[in-house]
Order: structure tokens, then sequence, then C-alpha cells
């Protein structure tokens, strides 16, 4: 008899455990709050350019290229602390260099990214400056989804990329692309050449 009552009491635990309700979570990220788009002047003494960034970044002089130096000292970094992302920019002079290898070496450089691309698509630019260039934009999990270049065609040329030291996902990090896609604008717009 206490085997038959305790089996009825197992069973009628079960069957009221299964009544509760179960909901899938689904998967999600972290939420991001994004401060207000405020810039504040770049104007280093001996630099060709000048240009606004966030007062939410950093300005940091690029000191390694790979294993060397830098070709030239006017190479920096803007440091996202906040996003634990980097625009990386390179300045070129153009008389130093051929101008149509420079445009050349910004498109292999951003179509490096092609295998882990799902697209890339470039707009042509024009500022009221007067500067030109295109913008890239990369879709897909490749480790950049937005880079840059900008130029006189005479004297300057100017590269930028954006990258995150985090594994590529689209997913999570389109929100910040986006939201930091912005501020390269306003750098771009802002620009000016000494």
């Amino acid at each position: 008899m206490k085997n038959r009552s305790f089996l009825c009491f197992v069973i009628i635990c079960l069957l009221v455990a299964c009544n509760s309700d179960y909901t899938i979570k689904r998967r999600g990220y972290y939420k991001i709050d994004f401060p207000a788009h405020e810039y504040q002047l770049f104007d280093q003494p001996g630099y060709p350019y000048t240009f606004e960034y966030p007062v939410y970044a950093k300005v940091v002089k690029d000191t390694t290229f790979f294993e060397g130096k830098p070709e030239n000292d006017y190479w920096i970094n803007i440091d996202f602390p906040q996003f634990n992302g980097k625009i990386y920019m390179s300045y070129k002079e153009v008389g130093k260099n051929n101008f149509t290898k420079l445009v050349n070496d910004a498109f292999e450089m951003t179509y490096k990214h092609t295998p882990k691309a799902t697209e890339i698509t470039d707009s042509a630019m024009r500022t009221a400056k007067g500067i030109s260039g295109l913008f890239f934009n990369v879709g897909g999990n490749a480790a950049t989804a937005k880079q840059f270049f900008v130029t006189d065609s005479v004297r300057h040329f100017l590269r930028g990329a954006l990258y995150f030291d985090a594994t590529p996902n689209e997913d999570s990090l389109s929100i910040v692309n986006n939201f930091l896609q912005e501020d390269m604008k306003h750098l771009i717009n802002s620009l000016q050449w000494k």
C-alpha cells in the first residue's frame, strides 16, 4: 500500500509540474547607451590636416605599422574606449606617392574583406570644402564595416578604417557601426587641409 501511495504521489507531482508555462528566451545583446554627438577640434601644430572628432573619443598618434614604423608622423588613431573601437587613419603625400597607386591601394585594402563580406558598396562624396573621396560600407562579418579615403588629388591623401577589438559579428556591431558612421562623416565634412 505504501508503494502505491508513493507512486501516486510521484505521478501527481509530475503532472502538476508539467503545467508550468515555459517561454524560450530569445538571444539578446547588451543595451548600449550612446552619448550625444558632440565634437571638438583636432588642430595640432605640424599636422597637414584639421578636423572635428567626437568628445567621447581621443586621438592617439600611431607609432607602429605592423613590424615597422608608419610612413610619416601624421598617422593617427581615433580611439573610442566606450565601444572598444578605433578609426585607423593613415596620411600620405600625393607628391611623394603615385596618386593612382594610393587609390588602388585603398580599394585593395577594402576588398581584402571580400571573403567575409556579404556586400561592399561605395559612395562618392565631395565636401563643401572641396575635398573628394569615397566612403565604403562593408556588409557581413568582415573585420571592418566602414572605410573611407579623401584627397585633393594634388597634395593630400587620407584613409580611414573603423575596427573593433572584438570578433566581427554584424548583428551585434551594426548599431555601433551606424552610430560611429555619423561621426566618421562629420570628421570628413569638417576636414581641412593646411
